[in-house]
């Protein structure tokens, strides 16, 4: 019988995919080790997204990136192109109406408009420096470029624009935080640790707090468990990091749900 499959994503992006896990045959054990909370002020942001006129492309850094934004205001402006990290935050936007070469009516009917956005063609590497490839660097020199984000995050990408001399401002959306390790928390990981399952990590924050959690909870020996754990990654980015944490069983999958669940049948 193949193994649970642990599915470490936060509480509200978890549902739809659990579903799609389960269809398939696998029991599905949520295990949150990130959760997505808003901004205590949104006035910044707020003032930005009222002025995007002002810029000459939109890079949103995940799909939580994505929603926040949303959450804010209706829709882009049509003419705004639009950059993201892979096959999630893709789909994230498809949900907003947004997809790849969609052609979009202007409110008058009158004219249409190409919907340009930028993503890494290659799923099995998303990431900043892949996004960057696809940029059209010559002509965002001449033009100032939005990033959303969260609170914290790699500065890669808005380090390298800079630069190559494009004009960078980068805007929080929503803050990460690891959940409150109560109690049953405790008691369900000691669980899973004590039998072989298929860990889903779609965070490199998700792979430290598990390993901080699995040190206070048991010491050494509850780490060496959790680290002998099989991990199912979609990025390279996060397969790094669970090397150098010390894991021994990774599968990279590619970025996207898709890519996440063939791996997932893949597996014996």
């Amino acid at each position: 019988m193949p193994n649970p499959v642990v599915l470490t994503r936060p509480v509200e992006q978890a549902a739809d995919f659990a579903a799609r896990i389960a269809a398939g045959g696998r029991i599905v054990i949520p295990f949150p080790l990130l959760e997505i909370h808003g901004l205590e002020d949104y006035n910044v942001l707020d003032g930005v997204l009222a002025n995007l006129s002002d810029f000459g492309l939109i890079a949103f850094v995940s799909p939580n990136a994505i929603r926040a934004v949303f959450s804010r205001i209706p829709c882009l402006p049509v003419q705004l192109p639009v950059a993201v990290m892979g096959q999630g935050s893709l789909a994230t936007l498809a949900e907003f109406g947004i997809r790849p070469s969609a052609a979009i009516d202007l409110a008058d009917g009158s004219n249409h408009h190409e919907r340009v956005i930028f993503y890494p063609r290659n799923p099995e590497r998303t990431d900043s420096e892949t996004l960057l490839d696809e940029l059209d660097m010559p002509s965002l020199r001449l033009k100032k470029i939005l990033i959303i984000r969260g609170e914290t995050g790699r500065e890669l990408l808005a380090d390298r624009l800079r630069a190559q001399g494009v004009d960078v401002m980068q805007v929080a959306a929503y803050r990460r935080a690891a959940p409150v390790f109560t109690l049953e928390l405790q008691q369900q990981l000691a669980r899973l640790l004590e039998s072989s399952n298929d860990w889903i990590v779609t965070s490199s924050e998700a792979l430290h707090t598990a390993l901080s959690w699995a040190q206070q909870s048991g010491g050494q020996s509850f780490v060496a468990k959790l680290q002998r754990q099989h991990l199912i990654v979609p990025h390279v980015r996060i397969a790094e990091t669970a090397q150098k944490l010390g894991f021994q069983s990774i599968t990279l999958s590619g970025s996207g749900d898709e890519h996440l669940l063939v791996a997932l049948q893949s597996r014996p």
